[in-house]
């Protein structure tokens, strides 16, 4: 894996629950603990991107892919 070297300085609250959540996950670094956590907030970032996407789009476009039938026609 082609990995960047960051350094980090947390709360000690903060330090003793990544060593913590490493332990009970039985993750071999605190640096595992970090990717994870990173990789949630990029999840989130994308969720947020696609549900601002998605107000953006077109409501007339619902009626026009549906010729205008109800859910009762089917």
């Amino acid at each position: 894996m082609n990995a960047a070297k960051l350094s980090v300085s947390l709360p000690r609250s903060l330090a003793g629950f990544v060593e913590n959540y490493r332990k009970r996950r039985g993750l071999k670094s605190r640096s595992q603990v970090f990717e994870e956590a990173v990789k949630l907030l990029r999840s989130r970032e994308l969720e947020s991107a696609y549900r601002e996407a998605n107000s953006e789009f077109d409501k007339a476009w619902n009626t026009a892919t549906s010729d205008g039938l109800s859910d009762e026609t089917w």
